[in-house]
Parts: C-alpha cells; structure tokens; sequence
C-alpha cells in the first residue's frame, strides 16, 4: 500500500460512527494515518446577522468532529489520527479534502434526509464523483462476516480496477476472494425484452473468454490469496447481492460494460449500493491509487 492516508467523513450519526470505526481500522492495517472529516454550513437561507451566531455553529461542528476523532483514537489506540473541519457540503468537503488520500470511507446516509432511506446523497455522490476508491458503510453490521471479500467482473476497465483492489484487500485482511461474473440468456426474458434469436452458449462462451482474459493477469501477482470463481447465470445486481449477504467487503467497478462514459455510476453500482447488506467498495477505470506497484 502507498504511504497516503484514509480519509473518513463523520457526521455523528450511526453510520458514520461505523464509518469511522472500520476506516479506523482500514488506516492500521494499511500503516497510515486517518483523517477524519466533518463539513459544517450556516442551515438557513440568510447568513446570520451578527458574527457570534456563525461561530457558536461552527464551534458545534468542532464539538461533533472531536467526537469522530475520540471514536477513531478508541477504535484503534496508538493510531494517528488528524482531523480536518471544513465549510461547506458533506460530498463537496470530502472530495476537497481527499486529494491526498488513498481512500475516502463515508456512511450510508447522514444526520439528515429521511430515515427511511437506505442511502443518503454523500454516499452517492461521492463515489460518483471521486477519482480513487471510496468505501461505503452501513450503519448495521454484521458481528461475524466470513473473511471473504466479494468482487465483480465483467471485463470492464472499471471492473479490473476493482478486481486489482480486492485482491489487495484480502491481502491485508487475510481473506480469500470470490469473483464473480454473472450473465443471462436474452432468450429467457420476459415480454418485450424477449430475444428469441440469441444463443445462449454463444454468449456464455464470449463472457467466460472475456472473463479470463481480465482476471488472468491480475491474479499473477496475487499467488498467496486463495480465489474463488463464481460464474452465475443471474442479473448482476441480484448475483453481487446475493453472494455478499455474508462477505467483509463487496466491490465493485463505477459502471460496466456498455455503459456510457458520461455516466458517472452504472446501473448495477447504483443498485447494489442501495441492496449491499455490507461495506461496499466502489472501485473507478482511473483510480490514482489502484495499482500495485503505488
């Protein structure tokens, strides 16, 4: 791992306080420091009348950020830990602050919007719009995840990057790896999205082909971690999902194949960000830090 550190975004809500306990711990392993990150913002549309009233607000966003700095000292004891109070929105924040960091962590959803949402806008905006690996936490985890790391592989630039990332991954957390690439037959689809002239083994052969050409040469330099193949006939979303419910760490690329360059998430990253019953890493084609000779 390069010498850069993790960064983590706390907010004091329950996601974030595991946020920054598994960043807190992603930064000991790795053998750098963590930064902790809380974005603070006058809440009304009017800037406040006399200057006392700004700063009481932003003297309560010190008090929560030292909260995130105490939980992180706990978590890991010995750990350097800094943190970085800044003004403005929570993505905008991170992102600002993530310029030097090998890694960005940040909870499923905040202190505000709604607490039925399973994902709140940082934890979507930030892996859209971040150039290196972001990680993504839920505020429930489980006690006693197998020492799995769940992966998806299409052949996609993106989903090399992520393959690459999961295999360093499991080195630290002495885990195995399960890859995963899923495909279905367009002949068995429902309705109008009916393809009656597909062949089924035709493609299943072109995605086992494209699939071995991009993991072959990624596991070389990975000969100590222990590496399942899953080749599934399922959506790729469900497949993912499914095969995570008792993995550490589910990655995945930002989009896959024959998704547009325009589109900052894929379909199936979007979705699985929302269904993923664990850390979910989203993993970019130009990550900064991805490869493994940094």
């Amino acid at each position: 791992m390069d010498g850069r550190h993790v960064l983590v975004g706390y907010d004091g809500s329950r996601a974030s306080d595991r946020a920054v306990r598994w960043a807190a711990t992603e930064a000991s392993l790795r053998g750098v420091p963590l930064h902790v990150c809380h974005a603070w913002n006058w809440p009304y549309p009017q800037r406040p009348g006399d200057r006392d009233a700004m700063e009481i607000v932003q003297g309560m966003a010190a008090l929560t950020l030292g909260d995130g700095v105490r939980l992180a000292q706990e978590t890991v004891p010995g750990l350097e830990v800094r943190p970085v109070l800044l003004k403005g929105t929570p993505s905008g924040a991170l992102l600002g602050a993530a310029v030097n960091a090998s890694l960005i962590v940040v909870g499923s959803r905040g202190a505000g919007g709604f607490d039925r949402l399973p994902l709140g806008s940082t934890a979507v905006h930030v892996p859209a719009h971040a150039n290196r690996p972001v990680v993504v936490v839920p505020a429930r985890l489980r006690a006693d995840p197998a020492r799995r790391i769940v992966v998806g592989v299409d052949g996609s630039p993106a989903s090399v990057a992520a393959l690459r990332f999961a295999l360093r991954e499991a080195r630290l957390r002495d885990a195995s790896v399960t890859l995963v690439c899923a495909w279905w037959d367009p002949a068995s689809l429902p309705g109008p999205e009916r393809l009656p002239y597909a062949d089924p083994e035709a493609i299943k052969e072109r995605v086992r082909a494209r699939f071995a050409s991009a993991v072959g040469p990624e596991l070389v330099d990975f000969p100590d971690i222990a590496v399942q193949d899953m080749f599934v006939k399922e959506r790729a979303r469900r497949a993912l999902v499914d095969l995570a419910a008792d993995a550490m760490l589910l990655v995945v690329g930002d989009r896959g194949m024959g998704t547009s360059p325009t589109t900052l998430l894929g379909a199936v990253t979007r979705a699985v960000l929302h269904e993923a019953p664990g850390p979910i890493a989203v993993v970019h084609e130009h990550d900064q830090h991805a490869t493994p000779d940094q």
